[in-house]
């Protein structure tokens, strides 16, 4: 048998071809994925990475399955564990797996970190179809003192798959054999018969809160709808982080507030007052390389979704016009109608607005008569999608958002560059020896006997003759 914790009373290495009952669905899964989290190295390194641990070259990653604590004074049986050593320092995480439509269940978690606590394992994970802005936030909220001592984390199944993917475009997988068994993860968990899916609805209450919005009827911050909402919209975002990365091969993340961040709790009661407030639904996607942030708006009134970027105007443009004529050129090869381009101006200044394209047409259409006494400081890229009855419809909603996005992206973010000043030039002074101590003494002294000699002249001419 093989060796294992001694802190365990049985269990199975997890293998990358389980022997499990059809049934063990979940086990079969996750002793899959934990296998290839040991024996592909950038693999892990990135999972665990993104909980806080490091993995480096002479960290042992040791995963099992099918586990029973000797401590273990319930039935309480988790699906899986994980022990990196590295040196003397061992870390240590109980692993609970949920797969399909099935949701994690907070008193199971609450026993898992109770038992943890008991046999000192550093920390949680759970893995489901759920999705949070980062693993360090989760599905669920359990109370403060079961997680005394114990870190809680939590990866979604598309999280996982995004990364593998992520590594296998960015081809950062160096043995041959273990990009072979990362591809084979990849083709395995995104086979429909696995159980691993994104985000796919809203929650039935969705139709009902949409038209108490379009109504300008009170929709109360604190009620179940609202949270029911907010918590369908972090997913959504979060989902569609992962499925931009993939589009992209690139790691797309949600920009949170730094108070968000730490905060769970904060992050919903914002969202939440915005949309009692607002009628809106706000968030902005972070991808490497672009412009700026995107920023999307659901609006529930107008039941559109809003899509845009914001450009600070070049500073080496002097007129409004000129400003304009630069962002409408670097949308040039655009041919979507859904385009529109705000200009915000100094001050109190009302901001202008108009279609791109009404500005291909001529820039002055953004530029109206007080306007001209200015000149304008940055521009709003906007892409406007009406989704009128799609919008009330829980799936519908996901489908068009999912679809806006790519779209804003493909005629608008990928075609943006911010203005940039340009390096400053050298202009005469070439070597060091130009702007030494002793050059700078002899070019100030040269420069005020210049100016005493000017200064002489135009006395002598003020007095129509030679200065003594």
């Amino acid at each position: 048998m093989d060796s294992r914790p001694s802190f365990l009373k049985s269990g199975e290495r997890a293998r990358l071809f389980p022997v499990l009952a059809e049934t063990s669905k979940e086990g079969r899964t996750l002793s899959v994925v934990l296998s290839s989290i040991a024996y592909v190295e950038e693999f892990g390194a990135a999972l665990f990475s993104s909980i806080g641990q490091r993995k480096g070259a002479r960290t042992k990653v040791e995963v099992f399955t099918e586990i029973v604590f000797a401590k273990s004074v319930t039935n309480v049986r988790p699906d899986g564990l994980i022990v990196l050593t590295t040196g003397k320092r061992q870390w240590t995480a109980l692993v609970e797996a949920k797969i399909g439509s099935a949701d994690l269940d907070l008193p199971q978690i609450e026993s898992y970190l109770q038992l943890a606590r008991d046999n000192g394992i550093d920390a949680v994970i759970t893995l489901s179809n759920q999705f949070t802005a980062q693993p360090d936030h989760h599905p669920l909220t359990p109370q403060k003192a079961s997680l005394r001592k114990i870190d809680l984390f939590h990866w979604s199944w598309m999280f996982v798959m995004t990364q593998a993917t992520l590594l296998l475009a960015a081809k950062d997988v160096a043995d041959s054999d273990q990009r072979r068994i990362l591809s084979e993860l990849v083709r395995f968990l995104s086979h429909p018969s696995t159980g691993v899916k994104g985000f796919e609805r809203m929650p039935s209450v969705w139709k009902n809160v949409v038209a108490d919005a379009r109504g300008d009827a009170p929709i109360r911050k604190n009620s179940i709808e609202v949270k029911e909402v907010i918590a369908a919209w972090h997913e959504e975002v979060r989902d569609l982080c992962l499925i931009m990365s993939r589009l992209l091969q690139t790691q797309v993340d949600i920009k949170l507030p730094r108070s968000h961040r730490k905060d769970q709790k904060k992050r919903v009661g914002d969202d939440s007052e915005l949309l009692s407030s607002k009628y809106r639904l706000m968030c902005e996607l972070d991808i490497p390389d672009t412009a700026n942030t995107i920023a999307i708006e659901a609006n529930l009134r107008t039941r559109s979704i809003l899509l845009s970027m914001r450009l600070a105007a070049p500073g080496n443009k002097k007129s409004s016009i000129a400003r304009v004529n630069w962002i409408v050129r670097q949308l040039s090869k655009t041919k979507s109608n859904e385009i529109h381009i705000r200009a915000i101006w100094p001050g109190k200044a009302q901001a202008t607005q108009a279609s791109l394209g009404e500005l291909r047409e001529g820039a002055d259409v953004l530029i109206s008569d007080y306007d001209k006494k200015m000149v304008l400081t940055s521009f709003d890229v906007l892409f406007i999608r009406e989704l009128s009855g799609k919008f009330s419809g829980s799936k519908t909603f996901i489908d068009g958002l999912e679809e806006a996005v790519p779209d804003f992206y493909e005629h608008v973010g990928q075609h943006l560059r911010a203005w940039t000043p340009k390096a400053p030039r050298l202009r005469g002074k070439t070597e060091p020896s130009d702007v030494s101590p002793q050059a700078i003494q002899e070019e100030i002294e040269e420069n005020a006997t210049e100016t005493v000699a000017g200064e002489r002249g135009a006395l002598a001419d003020d007095s129509g003759g030679v200065a003594s």
